[in-house]
């Protein structure tokens, strides 16, 4: 069934739902209230934070959910689905897929991300998995493990890709992820424009998440503040 849901996002329009705890618009409520408003604008698909965030925008829209847990933890960069028991909480509320880092940066108790693949699906092998990397390296790997989706989420968020852009030299880490791996490739980070979306597409991304620009008031009214101060 969560197979033939995905099959809607093909070629469409992922929309990221999220506010952190420091955010003015962090709120369960809230969340599904936007949730409402991506679809109403066309989008196919939500990306959310947390089971509780999850649980209220299913009860507003039927639309496939990727679901992760932002959490931190002392020993570990790692902080999208970080351990089991971030993937137990959003097994909870099922989404259709579950995003998990896999910068290859150790997690919680050093665990590797090879061993924590095989934790997930050891314990929910039918789940559709998504790794959420920085590079084309870790891109390759993440396809070889059997993730079902691969992302460019972490580029330029993790030491390896500092100084990395996703839409650099016409999305040329995004062109080389997709001509490396089998798996299908979901474009993310920072791509803010209309224009950029549909050339992810059109480069061959399954589809394209699309966050802040749509659903941050904050940071879009701080871009045209800015820019009347310059």
């Amino acid at each position: 069934m969560a197979q033939k849901r995905v099959e809607s996002l093909h070629g469409k329009l992922i929309v990221s739902c999220q506010a952190l705890p420091h955010e003015p618009l962090h709120s369960s409520f809230i969340m599904g209230r936007m949730a409402v408003a991506a679809k109403m604008g066309g989008a196919v698909g939500i990306r959310a934070n947390t089971k509780e965030d999850i649980a209220e925008i299913q009860t507003q829209v039927d639309l496939p959910v990727i679901g992760i847990v932002k959490r931190d933890y002392a020993d570990s960069e790692v902080y999208i689905t970080p351990t089991m028991k971030e993937v137990d909480e959003l097994m909870e509320v099922k989404p259709e897929i579950i995003a998990v880092d896999a910068t290859g940066l150790l997690r919680p108790g050093n665990v590797t991300l090879d061993d924590f693949f095989g934790q997930i699906k050891e314990k929910y092998p039918d789940q559709l998995l998504m790794a959420d990397c920085s590079t084309v390296e870790e891109a390759i790997h993440a396809d070889e493990l059997g993730f079902d989706f691969i992302g460019t989420t972490m580029v330029g968020y993790t030491k390896q890709s500092k100084g990395d852009r996703i839409e650099a030299n016409d999305f040329e880490i995004l062109r080389k992820i997709i001509a490396g791996v089998k798996n299908r490739v979901i474009a993310e980070g920072n791509i803010n424009t209309p224009e950029k979306a549909r050339r992810v597409i059109e480069l061959g991304a399954y589809s394209v998440v699309v966050g802040s620009i749509i659903t941050r008031p904050q940071l879009i009214t701080k871009a045209f503040a800015e820019a009347l101060d310059e």
